[in-house]
């Protein structure tokens, strides 16, 4: 089993969402393409539903959903 600290996608799915926008601001001033400027802030986007969807089953696992994923709390 893994440590808690490694077993916890939030801290890289955040760190990979902040990477998404911090890229799209980047091209944006430098003037990039704007279909690169488009793909960062659709990974960006996707980096926050993703995390919308981390808080949703973890909040399941909370209220003891039969559906919830195991192992998601510690």
């Amino acid at each position: 089993m893994l440590p808690r600290g490694l077993a916890d996608p939030r801290p890289a799915v955040v760190t990979g969402t902040v990477a998404w926008f911090v890229a799209a601001g980047t091209l944006l001033v430098s003037g990039g393409p704007a279909e690169w400027i488009w793909a960062c802030l659709a990974g960006g986007l996707l980096g926050i539903i993703g995390l919308g969807m981390i808080h949703w089953q973890r909040r399941a696992v909370q209220r003891g959903s039969r559906g919830a994923q195991r192992g998601l709390l510690w």
